[in-house]
């Protein structure tokens, strides 16, 4: 057994997902990524998570078989200088033990998710035992043709005016809903009402947390009968009531290298996310992978195959599959043909 003695390697490893069987979930992480996970629904796989909730599991390599959260508490240098810059509060600073500030999943939206806000990390250190609060990202996989999300609302609202049509189920008329299309991107700061919509398959990019404010269900009963709890209280005291402008995609602009072109999706205080096409079929030379800060990097390979090499390792990945690398890992090659998105902080 590896223990806090045993000197650190440095080298990636593949994880292994808790999954989630909420009401609104389907079949397609089962179908189209190959997650063998045995529930029904499976309506989200948290693929690099510390959270309590639901860690992540290594599932190559010399930690085969612990959590993630336990070798990080072996090798907290694993996460490097940056990730432990991002608990703001003392409260959270101390939870930051063998955690990440960030949690990785793949969701699959068969049906409307509730409406639903999260709170700041300041709301969530008072009011919820120091938790981070919960900004996200997502980025859409693949969609229905009349897919659609909602994202904040079409004018200003007041509070009162807010809490009567959640009260009389009036709410939707006042929500923006917006289409949603293969490789789209939104960015969801902390405060802004949104649910995803029917159809869409998503990746989402969060803080590490598990707080969210559920503001109206569509009178939903669940597989007890009984119809799921609101937080209506919470939700007004962190949503934001500003109309929202209609979310526009980012401008994104690919970088070449030698078999593998890069684009930045998403760069915030929290996390920042680029996709990856790697196509090393058509050279010799197999693509670097490095980072310019000293800070961990998770690759979820969204389509596509591929060889992760390094010093006495060998990764063979592929469409689902989710990899941590090590802050200042040993020096790593890539072949292969596959969409990636890397994530770091």
């Amino acid at each position: 057994m590896t223990n806090k003695n045993t000197p650190s390697s440095n080298k990636p490893f593949l994880l292994r997902p808790t999954g989630k069987d909420y009401l609104w979930g389907g079949r397609r992480l089962k179908d189209d990524f190959d997650k063998s996970l045995d529930m029904t629904p499976l309506a989200e796989t948290w693929e690099c998570s510390t959270h309590p909730d639901g860690p992540s599991v290594v599932a190559s390599g010399e930690y085969k078989g612990m959590t993630l959260t336990e070798v990080l508490r072996l090798h907290p240098q694993y996460l490097g200088d940056r990730a432990t810059h991002k608990a703001n509060a003392p409260a959270q600073r101390e939870m930051m033990d063998g955690q990440l500030p960030i949690l990785i999943k793949l969701i699959d939206a068969k049906e409307n998710l509730s409406v639903q806000v999260h709170p700041d990390d300041t709301y969530a250190a008072a009011r919820e035992n120091g938790s981070l609060g919960k900004t996200e990202m997502w980025y859409v996989l693949d969609a229905a043709r009349d897919a659609s999300l909602i994202y904040g609302f079409h004018h200003d609202m007041d509070k009162e005016q807010l809490r009567e049509s959640l009260q009389n189920g009036t709410v939707e008329k006042y929500l923006q809903k917006v289409p949603v299309h293969k490789d789209d991107v939104f960015y969801i700061p902390a405060g802004t009402v949104h649910a995803i919509g029917a159809g869409a398959l998503i990746a989402e990019i969060q803080q590490s947390s598990n707080l969210t404010y559920r503001m109206y269900d569509y009178e939903r009963i669940d597989r007890t009968g009984r119809k799921r709890p609101l937080h209506i209280d919470k939700a007004l005291d962190v949503v934001n009531l500003k109309g929202s402008n209609h979310p526009r995609q980012p401008m994104r602009i690919l970088k070449y290298t030698r078999g593998c072109a890069s684009e930045f999706l998403c760069r915030c205080k929290y996390f920042q996310v680029e996709r990856l096409l790697l196509n090393t079929e058509q050279c010799r030379k197999m693509a670097d992978i490095k980072s310019t800060v000293n800070t961990f990097q998770v690759l979820l390979c969204t389509g596509g195959c591929g060889v992760l090499y390094g010093e006495s390792t060998v990764i063979n990945f592929y469409k689902g599959d989710c990899i941590f690398l090590p802050a200042d890992s040993i020096a790593l090659k890539m072949h292969g043909k596959a969409q990636m998105l890397r994530v770091s902080c």
